[in-house]
């Protein structure tokens, strides 16, 4: 069993490792031999989305996911305190430097197209009225944390932006593990998305916390 990254920070300006941050962190590790054989044999960037705690990220560097090539590691998000907390933790689990780049960005706006490997991302998954409104200044605490849990309508449309722009993210080879919770109707959206042809899809993990079930799902390009 790989070892879990250790975290200290502020969890009332970020999102604190709960049971969808481990089951990512076992899907991961469950993925190894299929990362490794996926993208062997080239620099590999591999892109977190709202890393939150810096703990998926960190992860990653830590146990050199993946493992048969060197990969530059990007953290993205438009909360500030998250950027801050991931660079804390990937410095506490002796990380820090090795190709670590924190960017703050609204999702993956500033990143070149189809330049990610593997992608990565916890979404703010909980159903709710609407997004949240990105705050003003640093010190709107509370809000910043709202982010990273509101999804709108079905939890889902912070989701469906990536979702849609999944082709211009994501690298020829690339493939991109997404988190749902069953209120987002995982089955139905990825369903949708296989009609297309273009994308081969495939539930990785899945597990009951407690009232909620998650799962991750991997995406890669249908060739």
């Amino acid at each position: 069993m790989l070892p879990t990254p250790y975290t200290k920070f502020d969890y009332d300006k970020v999102y604190e490792p709960s049971e969808d941050s481990f089951l990512l962190l076992d899907c991961l590790e469950s993925e190894l031999k299929f990362l490794d054989e996926k993208l062997k044999g080239k620099l590999s960037v591999v892109c977190e989305i709202g890393p939150g705690s810096g703990i998926v990220t960190t992860f990653m560097i830590q146990n050199s996911i993946p493992s048969l090539n060197s990969s530059i590691y990007l953290a993205v998000d438009i909360n500030p305190w998250a950027l801050e907390s991931t660079i804390d933790t990937a410095a506490r689990n002796n990380c820090k430097g090795r190709y670590l780049d924190t960017i703050q960005c609204n999702l993956t706006d500033s990143l070149k197209a189809n330049e990610v490997d593997l992608l990565v991302f916890n979404p703010p998954y909980v159903p709710a009225e609407e997004v949240p409104q990105i705050p003003e200044s640093k010190g709107e605490i509370d809000n910043w944390l709202d982010l990273a849990l509101l999804g709108g309508k079905d939890g889902m449309v912070i989701t469906n932006k990536v979702l849609e722009n999944l082709d211009s993210i994501l690298s020829s080879n690339g493939v991109a593990y997404i988190l749902f919770c069953a209120r987002n109707k995982p089955e139905v959206i990825t369903a949708e998305m296989k009609k297309t042809g273009n994308w081969k899809i495939e539930l990785v993990e899945t597990r009951k916390a407690g009232w909620e079930v998650l799962s991750v799902y991997r995406f890669e390009r249908q060739h």
